[in-house]
């Protein structure tokens, strides 16, 4: 069984989804978009597919994104707060919490 796993931006639902290549929804992570700033609120990965590296892979994928949209990242959802700690190459996209 190969593990390949293609992510997209599903923007009518305002979620990453990630599947595989027989299009079953393996994961996603919900977002919410407002100007110059997207927070990832939710991610999961469904049951049979945990341990594949999907979280991962929906994150790498998200984040690229935001970067390439000159976008500043607000990681509600603990995946991602842990994530981001571990991947400091995306530090830069942190949404600074001043006020």
């Amino acid at each position: 069984m190969e593990n390949e796993i293609s992510v997209v931006d599903a923007k009518e639902r305002s979620r990453y989804e990630a599947h595989d290549a027989d299009g079953t929804l393996m994961g996603f992570v919900d977002y919410h978009l407002r100007p110059g700033v997207v927070t990832f609120l939710h991610a999961e990965t469904l049951p049979e597919f945990r341990g594949r590296g999907v979280a991962g892979a929906i994150a790498a994928r998200s984040l690229d994104d935001a970067r390439a949209l000159g976008l500043r990242v607000k990681p509600a959802c603990p995946f991602y707060q842990s994530f981001l700690e571990e991947h400091p190459e995306y530090a830069d996209l942190l949404k600074e919490t001043a006020q």
